[in-house]
């Protein structure tokens, strides 16, 4: 298993849509910064067949250090969810789009 990095994305635009190496790493940079405004500002981001980054509030609650077992009081807080596309589901699965609506009905 591998990890895809900024370096891969940026050189499979470049490959794929014919920009510049400059250019490519540029529009992913640009792409991934307006994600993070977005997400920042508490929208959410949704890529259609991909999913839906949102971000969600948690409240103050009453945790327990594992070690000691000792009550710690855990802050409020944001956190950010990815909640993946039924297309990226079913790929991630080796299901096809037509094995999607067979289990349907």
């Amino acid at each position: 298993m591998s990890t895809i990095t900024r370096a891969n994305l940026s050189e499979t635009i470049y490959a794929e849509v014919g920009l510049s190496r400059n250019e490519s790493a540029a529009l992913l940079e640009t792409v991934l910064d307006r994600m993070a405004i977005a997400l920042e500002a508490g929208d959410s981001v949704k890529i259609s067949g991909f999913g839906v980054f949102t971000v969600r509030q948690k409240g103050r609650r009453i945790g327990r250090n594992p070690k000691t077992g000792q009550e710690v009081p855990i802050l409020p807080r944001r956190v950010l969810v990815f909640r993946p596309s039924h297309v990226l589901r079913a790929r991630v699965n080796g299901e096809t789009p037509a094995s999607l609506h067979d289990d349907a009905g």
